[in-house]
């Protein structure tokens, strides 16, 4: 086996939803301070994306367990690619007669059972029902009725895990979001020239590319094609100038292979390159953001700590327009919107000198406007700039005319990270 493939088995991220272990998950569940299994209590069990809901008869004696039951299984089902569970409850009554503690109702009536909970028997003929795919139209109505068939009774859920309750990276002091609503808009080059920007200005800098469909931080930086190595099942970085830089393409092998992955594995993929990652003590990790308001947004704003988010636009109004869908997320899971960057906010021709405002004008100071936000800076429309990212030496290093205008934002980021003392191991 050639080390690239050894390589290529060890980066494996987040499988699709295991069917057959969540069945094997519901089906050896036993109810707490008790025998009775969970399957002979299922009535119901839909999955869809990486929600998974299930429908269960109780009795008044177990009120207090219903949450510990769903905790129980929730975690058990991570492993198996769940990351939400619906638990219905169908609450039965009891019957009646004092000491009634297991029934069996239906729609002709009842049957009692005077032995308590714990030593009733499990009806031998009950079976679990199969994990269905609830993307089809029968199974989503299925699920909706579930959803209303008790308003007074929603399902029990785990709340979603909101910013402040990430924990922080050991090595990682801040995280900063360089995102787009729409792409094209030049996110990759502002990531990587602000990147180098800071560690010009004495910060300790990595990058990160999120962008798992179109990576292109390993060009940028000129070590495409390049592989890092592996010391106990984790990453090392590449090193590009000094930073320490990881993306999806050093892992695919090179520039023409698709990353054709759904939503799910995508994130995984994310999750494994930030967390299986032998990142170095980083006053900042610039983390390249795929353009939208999808899957990978979302997980980044539960799973990752996030000291604040760098929003790039050109003054269209088109690109002005998803812009704001990317603030108003940020907004709604609490990560800080540190300001906005206008890019190819004009073109000076190199011929006759010539000003124009290819794309408008005024469209990073209506988004500065409107949500209170810093406008951190416009960069303008030039040759100089793509062709020092394509040959992989971005203008900070080469030098051209924009590398100021990437310092000068670089210095008002600065200016908004949080104050830290330095840890008494740091020598830098």
């Amino acid at each position: 086996m050639s080390w690239l493939s050894s390589l290529k088995s060890v980066f494996s991220p987040s499988q699709e939803v295991k069917e057959d272990e969540i069945q094997a998950v519901l089906e050896g569940y036993l109810l707490p301070d008790s025998n009775n299994a969970l399957k002979d209590r299922i009535s119901q069990v839909n999955v869809e994306g990486r929600v998974l809901q299930i429908t269960i008869n109780t009795y008044p004696a177990e009120a207090d367990q219903l949450q510990k039951i769903h905790d129980d299984l929730a975690d058990a089902l991570e492993k198996c690619g769940i990351q939400e569970l619906n638990m219905h409850v169908i609450q039965q009554k009891h019957a009646h007669g004092e000491g009634c503690s297991t029934h069996d109702h239906g729609k002709e009536g009842h049957s009692c059972s005077s032995k308590p909970q714990s030593e009733a028997a499990a009806p031998q003929t009950a079976k679990l029902p199969p994990v269905v795919d609830a993307s089809g139209k029968t199974a989503q109505a299925e699920m909706k009725k579930l959803q209303h068939e008790d308003p007074n009774n929603p399902p029990i859920q785990k709340p979603a895990p909101q910013q402040r309750d990430v924990p922080k990276h050991p090595r990682i002091q801040n995280v900063i979001l360089v995102s787009s609503g729409k792409g094209g808009v030049g996110k990759s080059t502002t990531t990587v020239n602000l990147a180098l920007a800071l560690q010009k200005l004495g910060l300790k800098v990595g990058v990160l590319d999120a962008d798992i469909y179109g990576p292109s931080i390993p060009t940028m930086l000129g070590n495409a094609g390049r592989t890092p190595m592996i010391e106990a099942e984790n990453f090392v970085p590449i090193e590009a100038y000094g930073m320490a830089v990881l993306s999806i393409g050093h892992l695919t092998g090179d520039n023409n292979t698709p990353v054709a992955w759904r939503g799910p594995k995508a994130t995984g993929a994310l999750m494994q390159l930030f967390n299986q990652t032998l990142w170095p003590d980083l006053d900042v990790l610039m983390i390249d953001m795929p353009p939208g308001t999808g899957d990978i947004q979302l997980t980044l704003a539960q799973r990752i700590p996030v000291t604040g988010a760098v929003i790039v636009t050109t003054p269209q109004n088109v690109a002005l327009m998803d812009a704001i869908k990317g603030i108003e997320l940020f907004n709604k899971v609490q990560i800080p919107v540190m300001g906005v960057v206008e890019n190819m906010s004009t073109h000076i021709c190199s011929n006759c000198g010539h000003e124009e405002q290819i794309f408008g004008t005024g469209g990073g100071d209506k988004l500065s406007e409107q949500y209170q936000i810093p406008l951190l800076g416009r960069l303008p429309l030039n040759v100089q700039i793509r062709e020092n990212a394509d040959a992989g030496k971005p203008s900070v290093i080469a030098g051209d005319d924009a590398a100021e205008s990437y310092l000068a934002i670089a210095q008002k980021i600065i200016d908004q990270l949080p104050k830290a003392e330095k840890p008494q191991n740091r020598i830098f």
